[in-house]
């Protein structure tokens, strides 16, 4: 019989998870899901490696299923280190020539007579390229021009043709209502609006109020427009005939968050009715104005 001792089952140390962040990272804020060996936290700034070059990005959160699902096309890359003090400094070099190029991009393309105004250059951290954002109405063909800029910048050139709406989104700092425009803080893309927005939630019409830094809608009157259409569904359009327990009615207008109706009564009364104490709608209105179409006068 042996006396050796028994053998003991050694623990074998558990591999830790994949750690993996969003990252927001570049001019145009574009987000990414970004690979890191050590944990982060939200709001550090972190030296990233992307399909672009290496590049200065802040972490937004961990990457977790429902935080991708969020982004369309989220682009790939892995963290190489939490942003240094020699980092901070060549950015802030980097950024201080922006002026400076933009001023040399835009001289190179009114030398060659291109029809186009150059909005922003973005350098990258590490040199491998320069992002060049410009607007332009028509197509152009910039190949000369990313030629003579690559010679002046000695590095690879990309041109990016953008809109009015992502001007703002490089150029704008604040909006109306006093917070940093939407689209440079935390829209990850551009919501369509449209006047039917405005109009359910009784903004005003005025464009000059109702426009954001872009010059186009504002992105806000899309939040909560959902909400307003779910809550309008719940009353009798405008021009309903309801009955109520206090007899028929006519809906003249809706207060669509507080549900309340202005009707007019049988006998000529303009009150208010919560939607609740609606009991049927004998003939649905329409919100729908139609077109006013003048008359034409009989030629005598």
């Amino acid at each position: 019989m042996s006396n050796a001792p028994p053998e003991t089952a050694t623990a074998k140390p558990e591999t830790p998870g994949r750690l993996e962040y969003v990252v927001r990272c570049g001019s145009m804020r574009i987000l990414g899901v970004m690979a890191a060996k050590q944990p982060f936290r939200y709001g550090d700034q972190v030296v990233v490696r992307t399909s672009r070059g290496t590049e200065i990005g802040t972490v937004l959160c961990e990457a977790t299923p429902a935080a991708v699902d969020h982004i369309e096309e989220p682009t790939e890359g892995s963290i190489v280190r939490a942003l240094t003090a020699d980092d901070q400094n060549q950015w802030k070099h980097l950024e201080s020539k922006a002026r400076e190029d933009i001023a040399a991009c835009q001289t190179l393309a009114s030398k060659l007579n291109l029809q186009m105004d150059v909005v922003d250059a973005e350098r990258i951290l590490g040199g491998e390229r320069m992002v060049v954002y410009y607007l332009a109405e028509q197509r152009i063909d910039f190949r000369q021009l990313v030629r003579d800029l690559a010679s002046h910048f000695q590095t690879r050139i990309e041109m990016r043709q953008i809109g009015v709406r992502d001007e703002a989104k490089l150029l704008a700092d604040y909006g109306d209502c006093g917070q940093p425009i939407c689209c440079a803080n935390h829209l990850s893309k551009m919501p369509p609006v449209s006047m039917r927005m405005a109009k359910l939630q009784k903004a005003t019409l005025d464009p000059t109020k109702i426009s954001g830094r872009c010059g186009r809608l504002k992105c806000c009157l899309r939040y909560e427009f959902d909400t307003y259409e779910e809550l309008a569904a719940e009353l009798p359009p405008i021009g309903s005939q309801i009955l109520t327990r206090d007899g028929s009615a006519m809906v003249l207008g809706q207060d669509i968050l507080s549900q309340q109706l202005a009707i007019k009564t049988e006998d000529g009364r303009r009150i208010m009715l919560s939607g609740s104490d609606v009991i049927s709608i004998t003939k649905r209105g329409t919100n729908e104005k139609k077109p006013h179409t003048k008359k034409k006068k009989k030629k005598k």
